[in-house]
């Protein structure tokens, strides 16, 4: 019974991967904020850290449909009065929008947003 369950065990364990170099596509994924439904200072503090702590040169703030003004309230919180101090502007804003199907079946377009904050 032991061995079985050992067993299990392996089948349910994630395995650890050995460590390898990030690629240049992942290095820039690292410094993305997606925003949601988590609470607002939440991502601020991402921000912030990106470019304390990490020394990111670009922070991007992505958001879809209802989270898009939330996006905006935290690229100015972030650079207003976290960093003000320390030269980080808006580099750009992308806007888009994405089709895809609802739950219905339906398909509808949900507008996107992407800011770009950098260093100077």
């Amino acid at each position: 019974m032991n061995k079985k369950m050992t067993e299990k065990q392996e089948k349910t364990e994630p395995k650890v991967p050995e460590k390898q170099e990030k690629t240049e596509s992942e290095q820039s994924q690292d410094n993305i904020i997606f925003v949601g439904g988590k609470p607002f200072m939440n991502y601020v503090t991402g921000v912030v850290m990106q470019f304390t702590t990490k020394n990111a040169s670009e922070v991007i703030i992505s958001a879809r449909g209802k989270f898009i003004s939330r996006a905006v309230d935290i690229s100015e919180v972030a650079t207003k009065r976290f960093l003000k101090d320390q030269g980080i502007s808006v580099k750009n804003i992308k806007i888009d929008s994405e089709e895809f199907n609802n739950k219905e079946g339906k398909q509808v377009n949900v507008s996107t947003i992407d800011i770009i904050l950098s260093k100077k």
